[in-house]
């Protein structure tokens, strides 16, 4: 029976397994829910640390919208350097 099944997965024609060239070509986004959950923020704290709207943000995390570019940029940078994202929405300190 295991056999039937693995020789199944490989003579399917709809189910080719992807090439070095697909996975080359296909664009990886960023997700918000992930990022978040990796900084260990509520949605709320997530959204307040970094101004972005928490109905933005749910919308995101729910697939009921996408972020556009710069959000994308965005959240890309925030997964990378979050604090650095953090001293830069600081207030600045008066002299």
């Amino acid at each position: 029976m295991k056999d039937d099944f693995t020789m199944s997965k490989t003579v399917d024609p709809d189910n080719k397994p992807l090439s070095d060239t697909d996975l080359k070509r296909m664009r990886r986004t960023p997700q918000a829910k992930v990022i978040r959950r990796a900084l260990r923020l509520t949605q709320e704290e997530f959204a307040a640390q970094f101004h972005i709207p928490v109905g933005t943000l749910r919308d995101w995390e729910q697939d009921r919208k996408m972020p556009d570019k710069a959000a994308e940029a965005y959240l890309r940078v925030i997964a990378k350097d979050p604090d650095a994202v953090r001293r830069a929405l600081a207030p600045a300190q008066a002299s």
